[in-house]
């Protein structure tokens, strides 16, 4: 039976749906659990608040991207606004923009969350037969070192020279033709984002779509989910046009991630004691960039395709990093310089000899690093606050001077480390000078792409929101599965691990209809 993909402008009526599960989201999570889920013979009705879009109308322009693709447009940020987020909003979610990198769960947080959280059942070897075979859907595989793009060699000769661990990274791709515009939708389709697997999957068997429909609250009665309500969308203002879709459902699950799936529960009047919307965790990302004698062209090639876990352990009393490449489009590299007037100019005008390096912190493994907090403002927008201690700071200090030394011991002429008050080196000698300059908020720029947490999963519900099939421990025909469930970052880009939870839950997600 062939299923329907209903989008904003054709939803003429208000809509009254019943189905055996209803899940609130299209990404990571949302997709693996609807195709296992159809596929075992239930009726799944998904809401989408973003709209659909594929190879056939991805502009591969900046502008139109990050206004069709992204998060309030791609300026979604901390309530400060000084940690920009980049997420996606679109069928598939961030699976649609995200740069392809690909990662099992590593030992040592499993390990972690079992010794602190209470999570014994989500090990290594039970999640490896899910691994396993989203890496086969997805194509998952080690990129070959001789297709490594200029940019992220850079990583790689650096961190060689030096003597850093550093090897190619797994990437979701099928004959990806090295665009390097994978932040925009992939304009062949090789990228295997959700929208193009995992959902097409369970379109094929039955699935109903309601793109452009921002779910607003589950009603609750006698401690039981009993239906969903969402709002039409209009796409070119993401206000309400006054159609409304209602999903009533055996099952519920929320998908929509670690920052709106908070926001959707506490819209509903749930708040499992405080507990929703805590311990929400970025990976905050500093970055330097670099010019080179050679061309770099960092807006070509596979974006990242390299990476570095020398320092993701640092040992107890210190907060870990890793480190990545990224690509440099003129619109991400204007946004993340920090560079104003003729500085902005410079940069631009030096954009093919540019190289850039990531460090993503590892929160929530410091007793000191707690995340940041969910929260509704006084007339229903999401507040997203996050506090950065001390450690985080020196992390971010310690990472700045160790991207500096890789880029220099490749060959850069140059390094900048995007403070707001410029900081150029010029060689390693300069290295000193981030010792006097100042971290934190507003000091630099901060970015993230990965957001987790916020919905903890646990064994004692004192401290958690769901237990380790996922299920809300105070709503029994209600599950979890998104980002939000994991209990700290993971060191690792999250996109496989989602996965991989997703279809371990079909099971049980299944035997609760």
């Amino acid at each position: 039976m062939r299923g329907q993909l209903f989008i904003g402008e054709d939803i003429t009526q208000d809509h009254d749906v019943q189905c055996d599960v209803c899940i609130v989201g299209s990404g990571a999570g949302g997709a693996v659990l609807a195709a296992g889920l159809v596929s075992s013979g239930l009726k799944v009705v998904m809401l989408e608040e973003g709209g659909y879009y594929d190879q056939d109308n991805f502009k591969l322009n900046e502008g139109d991207a990050y206004f069709n693709l992204y998060q309030d447009r791609g300026t979604r940020a901390t309530s400060d606004v000084s940690i920009t987020v980049l997420q996606g909003r679109t069928v598939g979610g961030s699976t649609t923009v995200n740069w392809t990198t690909c990662f099992r769960t590593p030992d040592r947080i499993l390990k972690h969350w079992e010794q602190n959280f209470g999570t014994e059942a989500i090990t290594t070897e039970t999640l490896k037969p899910h691994f396993e075979e989203v890496e086969r859907r997805l194509g998952i595989q080690e990129w070959p070192l001789d297709r490594v793009n200029a940019n992220n060699k850079v990583l790689v000769d650096g961190c060689k020279k030096l003597g850093y661990e550093v090897r190619p990274l797994r990437r979701n791709v099928r004959s990806c033709a090295d665009s390097g515009f994978c932040g925009m939708g992939c304009p062949i389709g090789a990228k295997q984002a959700m929208h193009r697997t995992y959902i097409q999957d369970a379109l094929d068997l039955g699935l109903t779509i309601y793109s452009d429909v921002r779910a607003e609250r589950f009603i609750i009665e006698n401690n039981k989910t009993t239906s969903v309500v969402g709002q039409v969308l209009d796409r070119e203002t993401s206000k309400a046009k006054g159609r409304q879709i209602q999903v009533r459902a055996k099952v519920f699950v929320s998908s929509c991630g670690a920052i709106n799936g908070p926001a959707l529960f506490l819209r509903s009047g749930i708040t499992a004691e405080g507990r929703i919307g805590r311990r929400t965790m970025l990976h905050p990302v500093v970055g330097v960039t670099a010019v080179y004698e050679n061309p770099i062209h960092p807006y070509y090639g596979a974006p990242q395709s390299a990476g570095s876990h020398e320092f993701v352990d640092r040992g107890a009393n210190k907060i870990g990093y890793f480190l990545e490449s990224a690509p440099l489009h003129p619109s991400l590299a204007s946004l993340g310089g920090s560079a104003f007037g003729s500085l902005q100019g410079e940069l631009l005008q030096n954009l093919s000899h540019t190289g850039v390096l990531l460090a993503l912190s590892v929160d929530g493994l410091h007793p000191n690093s707690q995340g940041g907090t969910v929260r509704l403002r006084n007339d229903g927008r999401i507040k997203f606050d996050y506090p950065m201690c001390p450690e985080l700071l020196e992390s971010f200090k310690d990472a700045h001077q160790t991207m500096a030394r890789i880029s220099f011991a490749a060959g850069a002429k140059k390094v900048g480390t995007a403070h707001v008050e410029p900081v150029i080196l010029s060689s390693d000698k300069d290295l000193k000078v981030l010792q006097q300059v100042e971290y934190g908020a507003f000091k630099h720029g901060i970015f993230s792409a990965h957001q987790m947490g916020g919905c903890m999963m646990g064994s004692d519900p004192k401290n958690s929101v769901v237990d380790t099939d996922l299920r809300m421990h105070d709503l029994q025909n209600t599950f979890v599965v998104d980002g939000s469930v994991l209990p700290t970052a993971l060191g690792v880009n999250p996109s496989q691990t989602i996965y991989g939870l997703a279809h371990r839950a079909v099971k049980k997600v299944a035997e609760s209809v």
